[in-house]
């Protein structure tokens, strides 16, 4: 089962990963933080960017074992960033997501203003982290996915929250 977690931008997703990694549960990590320390910034090159960013979250997706995954972002992030930018999706990259599911729930961090802050991945504003928030909240219904809120509870209890979650769905 590949479990997307996502959401805005400073809401604690990468720090509850790493707790959720510690407790043995497998991890992908953010594909555009992993870009971004490639030398590959949207600032520069979105639509460059978010096709980077669809070809690591699509490796992540088939490097999957069976059971549980969680994933940090994923290639559904990069097709609504190219949506919110107004570009379109390149051919490559629509046929490299092709027939490609997560599960249908997808766990969204709220806005966290209080934990929000900016870094050399993370230059952009916390207003724009709420218009990437809204994106995803408005798109991945369209999409086909379940949006599910994650608490906003320190990070073991947020991560004892989605053990619970992810049990009640295996």
């Amino acid at each position: 089962m590949r479990i997307v977690v996502s959401g805005c931008s400073g809401g604690g997703k990468s720090t509850l990963l790493a707790e959720m990694a510690a407790r043995g549960w497998a991890c992908f990590e953010e594909p555009g933080r992993r870009v971004v320390a490639e030398g590959l910034t949207p600032w520069q090159d979105i639509a460059g960017f978010c096709a980077r960013c669809v070809t690591l979250a699509v490796q992540d997706f088939h490097t999957a074992r069976p059971g549980v995954s969680l994933f940090d972002r994923s290639f559904l992030d990069a097709l609504i960033w190219f949506e919110q930018a107004g570009r379109p999706v390149p051919d490559a990259v629509a046929k490299a997501v092709e027939g490609l599911r997560y599960h249908e729930v997808v766990f969204l961090a709220p806005p966290w203003p209080e934990i929000y802050v900016q870094d050399e991945a993370r230059q952009h504003d916390l207003q724009a982290a709420l218009a990437e928030f809204d994106a995803l909240c408005q798109r991945l219904p369209k999409h086909g996915y379940r949006v599910e809120f994650l608490p906003k509870l320190p990070v073991h209890e947020r991560a004892d929250w989605l053990e619970a979650r992810l049990k009640e769905m295996t």
